[in-house]
């Protein structure tokens, strides 16, 4: 999906889809009245019609609006104005994409940078309608043989009042994308089933990422931590024939004698409880005790593209907690 600014007026943007604001008291934001002018009040006709309150994430798409240049329009509730902030800004941005997605729209127009949120810039503005634009169009389908058609909305654009805020929308969407790039990561690995996202796998993994983002990556192996005396990883797992690995990550966007930000991250890739099992029920979804781990090579996947003026170190304690002869048994004694 592509993103970029535009600066015409709602009612004189071409493409498939503009969408717009209302408040629950069914006033229109600037964007929206200016589309209700160009189209003689069919809006205000509309919404008088009682089939939209403007509560937050409320939505209703026009079809070749009367004066307006492009194909739809989207009306996008923003609720109470008074109470109109950072979650309700966030909610009716992902319920406009939302929406759009599910028509055949392959572009689409956005006029809710013009808004209001308190406290908020519009590089803020423009970073949450690109992580949610992220959000809706996140699929997961590697492990299926037949994948899901892909939606058609392919490029986004996001209003500009000033070449000022042009600026400002232009870096939060470089942001939003950074952002995305490493939530999207973290949510592939921690999608994957346990027997695919291995110890092996995380490591090879932050491997990968280290050739793609020019990070420096040390991964220890077992006989590594057997040497450094790292006995109480190693007792996690002694019951399961996958290997375990020490995976280290280093970003440097800061001076040598900068102190780094360290992560750490837990990357147990299944977690039965080992000797002490745990119930049943629900235990498919151990696969993302990793989470952790794959956070922080999406984290450190978002700081290379933001170029993070820091030094960033991730820790990823990688291995899978079975039950099995040797496992570790409860009360046993380990050091490290």
């Amino acid at each position: 999906m592509e993103f970029n600014t535009k600066f015409a007026a709602p009612e004189k943007q071409p493409g498939a889809c503009v969408a717009a604001g209302v408040f629950e008291s069914r006033r229109l934001s600037a964007a929206a009245d200016a589309l209700d002018k160009a189209a003689r009040g069919q809006i205000r006709e509309f919404l008088r019609s009682g089939d939209m309150d403007g509560k937050v994430g409320n939505t209703r798409l026009l079809y070749h609006v009367r004066g307006v240049a492009a194909e739809r329009v989207l009306l996008v509730g923003l609720g109470q104005e008074k109470e109109f902030g950072d979650k309700q800004y966030r909610d009716c941005a992902r319920s406009a994409l939302t929406a759009i997605h599910d028509t055949g729209a392959r572009d689409a127009c956005f006029y809710l940078a013009e808004l209001q949120v308190p406290d908020r810039d519009a590089a803020w503005k423009a970073r949450q309608l690109i992580l949610a634009a992220a959000d809706v169009a996140y699929r997961f389908d590697r492990m299926k043989s037949k994948k899901a058609e892909a939606k058609p909305l392919a490029h986004v654009a996001i209003s500009a009042a000033s070449k000022r805020d042009a600026a400002a929308l232009e870096r939060g969407m470089r942001e939003g994308r950074a952002i995305a790039a490493g939530m999207a990561l973290a949510r592939d690995l921690g999608n994957l089933p346990a027997n695919v996202c291995t110890p092996t796998y995380l490591a090879e993994s932050a491997v990968k990422l280290g050739r793609e983002c020019k990070l420096a990556v040390e991964v220890l192996e077992q006989k590594d931590m057997d040497r450094l005396g790292m006995g109480s990883l190693l007792s996690v797992s002694r019951g399961s024939h996958q290997p375990p690995r020490f995976v280290i990550l280093r970003y440097s966007g800061a001076g040598k004698k900068d102190r780094p930000v360290v992560l750490v991250g837990k990357g147990i890739t299944f977690d039965t409880g080992g000797i002490s099992i745990k119930p049943s029920a629900e235990m498919d979804e151990m696969k993302f005790d990793m989470c952790g781990a794959a956070s922080v090579l999406g984290t450190l996947r978002a700081a290379v593209e933001l170029g993070l003026k820091l030094n960033v170190i991730g820790l990823v304690p990688a291995c899978e907690n079975m039950p099995g002869g040797a496992a570790t048994k409860p009360g046993d004694v380990v050091t490290s």
